[in-house]
C-alpha cells in the first residue's frame, strides 16, 4: 500500500487587527496537520486592510514565493476566505496550489464524514463555497493536480459549467431538507417517549469522544485531531437517580467557523438546539479555554439553545497543579483518568429539567393496574407483594406524580 505524500505547507497571513493572529495560526497548523499536511513555514505581513488582489503586499508575496522555492513548499494555506482572483493571482505568482482556511476545513470534513447525511453535507458546503470561484479555482486545480482543498466532489464538478452545480446543489439541499424531516421525527417520538437529550458539545479536541466513550462505551473514534468526530454518535446512560439519558456527540466547534459552515452543519448542530442539557467539555489545560468556550457558548446562542441548562465540563484536569473551584453546574474531570465521573452524572442529574422523579410507593391492590402505567410511562425498579399492598419502587413520569403522591412512601 503506498504511503500518503505529507504537503509541505506555508501558512501566511495579512494581520490586520481583527483576531490574535499568531494563535489563528496556530490553530491553523493544527488543522493543516489533521489533514496531512506539514508546517515548513509561516509568513505573517503587518496591514491597515487586505491587498485586493494578493491579500498581502507585493514585496511580501515576493518574499513568500522566495520562500516557497526555498523550501520546496507545495501548498500555501491563507488564514482568510480568498476570492478566485487572489487564489488565482496569488499562484501565478508562487506557482504553488493556494488554499484558504475554510477550504481546508472543508477537506478535513471531507476526509471525516461517514454517514450519507455527513457526506451530503460536506459536498453542499463544498460546492456552495466554491461556485463563486469557479472561474479561479477550477483552472488552477487542473493545472496543479489535486492534494488538500481538492478532496470531496471533487474535479469534476469544478470543471462543469454553473447551471450543473446549482443543479446539484439543489438536489442536495433536497436530500438533506429530507433527512432533516427524519430526524424531526425522531425527536418528536423521543418527546412521546419522554426521553431526555443530553448533547455534549465544545471547541474541536477538547475531549467529547473521550468522555462519551467513556460514559457509554460507545466506540467513537477519539483522536488527538482536530474534527475527529464528524457525524453525531447516540448513546443511551443511566443517571444516578435512575433516569435514562440519551448522549449525543456533536461536531467540534472552532473559532472564525464561516457562518455557510454552520448553516450546513446546522442539521447536525440543532441536536445541541433541541437537547434537554447540554454538557459544554472544556480543555482547562490550553491556555485560550476562555476564548474557546466562549466561541462554543456563542454558536450555542447562534443556533438557538442558550436557555438550554448547561453542564461545564473542566476536562484535562490531571494536565493542571492550580485548583479551580467548582459549582452546582461546573464539574471537574479527567476523562483520560476515568476522575470525576460520578460527579459529573450527579451534577447532570441535578441540572436535567425534571420530567419525572423516582419514588417509592405502597399501592393497594385495588391500585395494582397503575404498575403496567408505570412501566409505560416510566421505569419500574422493583415490585413487591406484601400484606399491606405492592411495594413500588419505580421512576414517575410528571403527569402521574401528583396523582401517586398519596401512596409515597416517607423516607425516615
Amino acid at each position: 500500500m503506498q504511503e500518503k505524500t505529507i504537503e509541505k505547507a506555508i501558512l501566511a497571513a495579512a494581520d490586520i487587527g481583527e483576531y490574535d493572529c499568531e494563535s489563528s495560526l496556530d490553530e491553523l497548523s493544527e488543522l493543516a496537520k489533521t489533514a496531512g499536511a506539514e508546517e515548513i513555514a509561516r509568513v505573517i505581513q503587518k496591514r491597515d486592510a487586505y491587498e485586493p488582489a494578493t491579500v498581502i503586499g507585493e514585496g511580501k508575496l515576493a518574499e513568500l514565493k522566495e520562500l516557497c522555492q526555498n523550501l520546496g513548499a507545495t501548498l500555501l494555506i491563507f488564514d482568510c476566505e480568498l476570492t478566485a482572483a487572489q487564489i488565482r493571482n496569488i499562484e501565478d505568482e508562487t506557482n504553488v496550489r493556494v488554499i484558504d482556511r475554510t477550504m481546508l476545513i472543508l477537506d478535513i470534513f471531507a476526509g471525516r464524514a461517514v454517514s450519507r447525511e455527513g457526506k451530503l453535507q460536506v459536498e453542499l458546503a463544498q460546492l456552495r463555497y466554491r461556485l463563486p470561484r469557479l472561474m479561479g479555482i477550477g483552472t488552477s486545480l487542473s493545472r496543479l493536480g489535486g492534494g488538500i482543498g481538492t478532496r470531496g466532489p471533487g474535479e469534476t464538478q469544478l470543471e462543469t459549467d454553473r447551471r450543473h452545480i446549482r443543479r446539484r446543489i439543489d438536489k442536495l439541499s433536497a436530500e438533506l431538507k429530507e433527512l432533516e424531516q427524519r430526524r424531526g421525527y425522531s425527536r418528536e417520538r423521543r418527546r412521546k417517549d419522554s426521553v431526555q437529550v443530553g448533547a455534549i458539545v465544545g471547541y474541536t479536541n477538547a475531549g467529547k469522544s473521550t468522555l462519551l466513550n467513556l460514559l457509554t462505551g460507545a466506540g467513537v473514534l477519539a483522536e488527538d485531531k482536530l474534527f475527529a468526530t464528524l457525524d453525531p454518535t447516540s448513546r443511551a446512560i443511566e443517571l444516578p437517580d435512575g433516569r435514562s439519558l440519551l448522549l449525543v456527540d456533536t461536531v467540534g466547534l472552532i473559532r472564525r467557523l464561516p457562518h455557510h459552515l454552520v448553516e450546513a452543519f446546522k442539521s447536525t448542530l440543532e441536536e445541541a438546539a433541541c437537547a434537554d442539557i447540554i454538557i459544554h467539555v472544556c480543555d482547562v489545560s490550553d491556555p485560550e479555554a476562555a476564548e474557546k468556550a466562549d466561541v462554543t457558548l456563542k454558536t450555542l446562542a447562534d443556533l438557538g439553545a442558550a436557555e438550554i441548562p448547561v453542564v461545564t465540563v473542566l476536562n484535562k484536569c490531571d494536565k493542571i497543579a492550580e485548583n479551580i473551584p467548582e459549582d452546582d453546574s461546573t464539574v471537574k474531570i479527567s476523562a483520560l483518568k476515568n476522575e470525576g465521573i460520578d460527579r459529573l452524572l450527579e451534577t447532570v442529574a441535578r441540572n436535567l429539567p425534571q420530567t419525572s422523579r423516582r419514588m417509592k410507593l405502597l399501592l393497594p391492590y385495588d391500585k395494582a393496574g397503575v404498575t403496567a402505567k408505570l412501566r409505560e410511562n416510566g421505569k419500574v425498579f422493583s415490585e413487591e407483594y406484601t400484606e399491606n399492598g405492592i411495594e413500588v419502587d419505580a421512576l414517575v413520569d410528571q403527569m402521574l406524580i401528583k396523582q401517586l403522591s398519596e401512596y409515597e412512601q416517607k423516607q425516615p
